[in-house]
């Protein structure tokens, strides 16, 4: 895992790069952040690919216990990816509600993510 660093208006924002599935579980969601804490990170960006595909999958929880650390911890998160592909109105009903709050977002680009 490689972590790039961005920084905008003196708010240090923290690209995760891997190949590997980075989120599995709430407890996964916590140590990233707490690492990145530590590092002077205020926000991450994750792509889709490095989160448990079951995160995607809403029946299951694990969706709503990592966001909520995120939530809890007031840590912002950008996942970036491409979520049209996902055809379960409930996930495009949660996607949409994620992206009217301020701390968690799905959008389609880095660039988008830093903005």
């Amino acid at each position: 895992m490689q972590v790039k660093a961005h920084k905008i208006h003196d708010k240090e924002i923290a690209e995760i790069i891997s190949d590997e599935i980075i989120l599995k579980t709430k407890d996964d969601a916590l140590d990233l952040m707490g690492n990145l804490y530590y590092q002077g990170f205020e926000k991450i960006i994750l792509y889709e690919r490095n989160i448990s595909p079951s995160f995607f999958d809403l029946k299951n929880g694990i969706a709503g216990e990592i966001l909520q650390k995120f939530s809890n911890y007031r840590m912002q998160l950008a996942i970036v990816g491409d979520f049209e592909k996902y055809t379960s109105r409930a996930l495009k009903d949660f996607i949409y509600e994620c992206n009217n709050g301020r701390l968690v977002n799905f959008v389609g680009s880095v660039s988008t993510a830093i903005d």
